[in-house]
């Protein structure tokens, strides 16, 4: 019996250093441990996102759990408990809804784990560090622009035009800033007559999109085509936020004739240059998109991640913009740029974010 304790004592203590050893060797083949959450899948753009993320870090040495919630709040968290359990050093987070994630924030804030939010602000929490987006507020500016040249309303038309709004995900704090941007370039024009909303919906509480849905969008359009324009009155403009609502609205339109029976196509505009929509762009049919170089949105993240491992301050160029109801957080603001049928060969193609193939 007196052996048999001695052996298994040993083997414990083997196991034990060989563990350790294990660990050490892990730790010094990597620069640190990033953990990176992104919302879902089931956009390309977060695909893009954290592929662009894992890349430019595991070229840096640094080792990086990605994961991915389907837009599930509870998965996301889970996640992230989960990345503070295995140790990582950062967590860079885009997250699903800006106000869910704040006990799970302390906890990391506990462990002295930093946090990097990542396109999306995180809300109601101290525990944030910084913030990589882009100028959101611009977005929504570029998106009401092209309405207003598309209708060519600076040169004189006098409309009316209907237009009809759409809104992206309510706990998505980006959503605001887009809205907010179109209508300070539409609300002149609305208030004027020049541009209707027939349906009068106004204001985010009636326009938002839960989740950034594209059937959700489809389904609402469906029901403003019935309600609203059944009386044969056309419908000239729909601002959209974002590529996946703007394909849902587009397909609830060409479902009543738009661009088959002699109606044309209302102006549609979207966001992210997604390649649906780039195709359906060069199709003739949806109009305008806003591209968002998420190359360069992981750069900026990942330069983020380097100056705090390194015990400096990252690059950033707003401090007064993104309020979290907690704290100013320090922010990387990024230019967005607007796409449509005349210049998306030299701004997509000719920055090799796709080949010409892979929008056939």
């Amino acid at each position: 019996m007196f052996k048999k304790t001695i052996t298994l004592i040993l083997l414990v203590l083997f196991a034990t250093t060989l563990a350790v050893a294990n660990g050490q060797e892990e730790s010094s083949d990597s620069q640190g441990y990033i953990g990176v959450a992104m919302p879902t899948q089931s956009s390309q753009r977060w695909i893009q996102d954290g592929g662009n993320m894992k890349a430019q870090l595991e070229e840096l040495g640094y080792k990086v759990d990605l994961q991915y919630a389907e837009d599930i709040v509870e998965n996301q968290v889970s996640q992230l408990e989960n990345m503070i359990t295995k140790g990582v050093d950062v967590m860079v987070i885009a997250s699903i809804d800006g106000e869910a994630i704040t006990n799970v924030l302390q906890k990391a804030a506990d462990a002295g784990i930093q946090v990097i939010a990542y396109d999306r602000l995180i809300r109601n929490s101290g525990n944030v560090t910084y913030y990589a987006t882009f100028d959101n507020f611009k977005v929504g500016v570029q998106q009401g622009s092209y309405i207003i040249k598309a209708l060519k309303l600076e040169s004189g038309a006098k409309g009316p035009f209907n237009i009809e709004l759409f809104g992206g995900s309510p706990d998505d704090n980006n959503a605001y800033f887009f809205y907010d941007g179109a209508m300070s370039v539409l609300q002149p024009y609305i208030d004027k007559g020049v541009l209707v909303v027939r349906s009068g919906q106004t204001g985010m509480d009636k326009v938002a999109t839960l989740r950034w849905d594209g059937a959700t969008a489809q389904s609402r359009m469906d029901n403003l085509l019935t309600a609203f324009y059944a009386d044969g009155e056309k419908i000239d403009a729909i601002l959209s936020p974002y590529d996946g609502i703007s394909i849902g609205v587009l397909s609830s339109v060409k479902n009543i004739g738009y661009g088959t029976t002699g109606q044309p196509l209302p102006v549609i505009t979207g966001q992210d240059a997604e390649v649906p929509s780039m195709k359906s762009i060069i199709a003739g049919e949806q109009t305008h998109t806003v591209f968002k170089d998420t190359r360069e949105l992981a750069r900026v993240a990942v330069g983020m991640v380097e100056a705090i491992l390194n015990g400096g301050t990252p690059e950033i160029n707003d401090t007064k913009t993104y309020d979290n109801g907690v704290k100013i957080v320090p922010s990387y603001l990024l230019e967005p740029v607007s796409v449509d049928i005349t210049n998306y060969e030299e701004v997509l193609l000719g920055s090799g974010y796709y080949t010409a193939d892979q929008l056939k």
